[in-house]
């Protein structure tokens, strides 16, 4: 754009060089001011374009470097949708391993349960026998029958102390699958608002 506007005032110029000076009060020197005004408005006019040039170029180098820094930040946000998607799996990957983890104590709390019972009817079956033998000892003061008695009572508190013990486990079971169903809701809930669109 700077060389154009030179090249159009060498050209004006050089016609006004060369335009022939006649004497005063003829037609001619009226042109020759017609070509100095001409010429001052071409001045005019070249510098005005040279400040529409910079100003455009001012505007691309800004634009320029919006896109770089709009390019940049596109490239950062990919990245940050990148991490969230593998955060999002590793969420899931743990879920399932803890679902798992839950699902086998579960399994082992309803074993318990069953042992549990199994070890309440044997006791029922001992403090039974511990009755029938009381009876027969009240009725018959014998030896045999009052040692067999002390055997069953050492034998039944023996499965007291066992269910007590067994009890005491399966209530630490449950506050396990407890702690564990509350930490499994909460990995839910951050799984599910990371799968939400922001």
């Amino acid at each position: 754009m700077p060389s154009l506007t030179l090249c159009l005032l060498g050209v004006l110029a050089t016609v006004a060089c060369s335009a022939p000076v006649e004497p005063t009060g003829s037609t001619e020197p009226a042109q020759y001011e017609e070509l100095t005004l001409l010429l001052h408005g071409v001045l005019q006019l070249s510098q005005a374009l040279n400040g529409v040039y910079r100003t455009t170029e001012k505007r691309l180098t800004e634009a320029r470097h919006g896109v770089d820094l709009s390019g940049h930040v596109l490239e950062f946000l990919g990245l940050e949708v990148s991490q969230g998607r593998d955060a999002t799996q590793e969420l899931r990957t743990n879920l399932s391993e803890i679902q798992m983890d839950e699902d086998a104590l579960q399994a082992q709390a309803e074993a318990a349960a069953q042992e549990l019972a199994q070890a309440g009817q044997a006791q029922q079956v001992l403090q039974d026998g511990v009755q029938r033998l009381q009876t027969q000892l009240r009725d018959a003061w014998l030896g045999h029958a009052r040692h067999e008695l002390e055997t069953l009572k050492a034998h039944s508190n023996k499965q007291s102390y066992l269910m007590w013990v067994i009890m005491g486990h399966m209530q630490r079971q449950k506050q396990e699958m407890v702690v564990q169903q509350q930490w499994l809701r909460q990995i839910q809930e951050r799984l599910h608002a990371a799968a939400l669109p922001a």
